[in-house]
């Protein structure tokens, strides 16, 4: 299962700036003089972890293209503009921070995950970040954090392509797999044979190309094409819409509470942001009801900080590999992978019942995701894929490959569906 990396830090640092690095304690006197460079060391240790927990570039670009509809955290990562969001505020501390010039924008009780959202838009002149440590301050017991923009796992830009409207399928679901993305093309020929039951959560449920690659290798079945648990039942949750505040963390959490309402047992999130309290706080809820949660690791490379919520305590990380079984050079690396999965060099569905070649974690983690879903879908599940999976890299668990490599004849060359262009996420 996903160890979570700083472990020993402190758990809010996305929400209230830089981890506080300890200083080097005070040197007997004259002893300072014989080691000029503990100050520079000190400071060495805090640019580091600083650069650990920056956003990667392609969200300075996310950000820009969004017209003012976001903004950055002190660590770049994007974030709904003009938005903080409490989580289990008390009621005082809600009056307090209203009285101290906190606007409420919004409340929600997600009964299903036993959660409470209050989102505020910060005082006349008092910045994002210093609003953030200001609520905290009126109630040390909730979690104050950031609207943070979860994107398509190492997606490059806020494009999303979304198409109209999506079908929202049956109103009752007996599915056992969920997915959380754009949403789907459930009339694609690949998933014609699956109920596809969908719901938006940034406005009515839109197509879009990449949950419906998604979902065609979690539940596809055409010809020559299988996904990973072919002909399954899916709950679809979009939590863009087309929006340019899509993929915010409050559609996250309100999207895995109705996962949890209608009994799935698998979850699959091809998506990748910041660590987030009220996104953390969810996903532990949602396992605690059961739910298996399985996620990208992520492209942005194998120096890149841990990206969520893959990285979250058992969450099940998984990164893709080539047709020849190598890790792509962008995966994301680390103690957060359980597995690796074909995720290049094959063929997914796309736009207007086309086949288009994929690549990218994202298009891994819906495999494992499937694959779980057959074996049960829970802790057993996990172990028995873990058994099933081909060692590769370092012998044993390591943080390229983890446990291995599953799911390898579900690829599907490209050349094989004659797929037009490629989706990289």
């Amino acid at each position: 299962m996903a160890a979570l990396l700083f472990a020993a830090a402190t758990p809010s640092w996305p929400q209230i700036g830089p981890l506080q690095v300890p200083r080097v304690p005070d040197l007997p006197s004259g002893l300072a003089d014989r080691l000029p460079l503990v100050d520079d060391v000190d400071s060495l240790g805090r640019r580091t972890v600083d650069q650990a927990l920056r956003a990667p570039a392609r969200a300075i670009g996310l950000i820009r293209r969004s017209r003012g509809a976001l903004e950055a955290d002190p660590n770049g990562w994007p974030v709904v503009t003009g938005e903080i969001v409490a989580v289990d505020l008390s009621d005082a501390a809600r009056t307090r921070a209203i009285a101290a010039g906190f606007t409420l924008i919004r409340e929600e009780r997600l009964e299903a995950l036993d959660l409470s959202i209050v989102v505020f838009a910060p005082p006349r002149r008092r910045s994002l970040a210093g609003a953030v440590a200001q609520l905290r301050d009126l109630d040390s017991q909730a979690e104050v954090t950031f609207n943070h923009i979860y994107s398509p796992a190492g997606a490059r830009d806020a494009e999303r392509p979304a198409g109209g409207r999506a079908s929202p399928g049956p109103q009752a679901s007996s599915a056992r797999l969920g997915l959380i993305d754009t949403g789907v093309d459930a009339g694609h020929p690949a998933l014609t044979g699956s109920r596809i039951t969908q719901r938006g959560f940034a406005g009515p449920a839109r197509i879009g190309a990449h949950g419906t690659a998604v979902a065609s290798l979690m539940v596809g079945r055409s010809h020559a094409f299988s996904g990973a648990h072919p002909g399954g039942d899916l709950l679809a949750a979009d939590i863009y819409g087309g929006q340019a505040t899509g993929g915010s963390s409050t559609g996250l959490a309100q999207a895995l509470a109705w996962i949890v309402e209608q009994r799935v047992q698998v979850v699959n999130v091809s998506l990748v942001g910041p660590r987030n309290a009220l996104v953390e706080r969810a996903v532990e809820r949602a396992q605690a009801r059961g739910i298996t949660v399985v996620a990208a690791v992520g492209n942005d490379g194998p120096a890149a900080p841990p990206l969520y919520p893959a990285s979250y305590e058992g969450v099940v990380g998984v990164t893709a590999v080539n047709a020849r079984n190598r890790v792509l050079p962008e995966a994301g690396r680390g103690p957060q992978v359980d597995f690796a999965a074909p995720g290049a060099d094959m063929a997914a569905a796309g736009p207007a019942g086309t086949w288009t070649s994929v690549r990218g974690a994202s298009f891994a983690s819906p495999i494992v995701a499937g694959l779980l879903t057959g074996l049960g879908g829970d802790a057993t599940a996990v172990q028995t894929l873990s058994r099933s999976a081909l060692d590769l890299g370092d012998r044993g668990r390591d943080p390229v490959y983890g446990a291995g490599l599953v799911g390898a004849d579900l690829r599907v060359a490209p050349s094989t569906l004659g797929a037009q262009g490629r989706l990289n996420r």
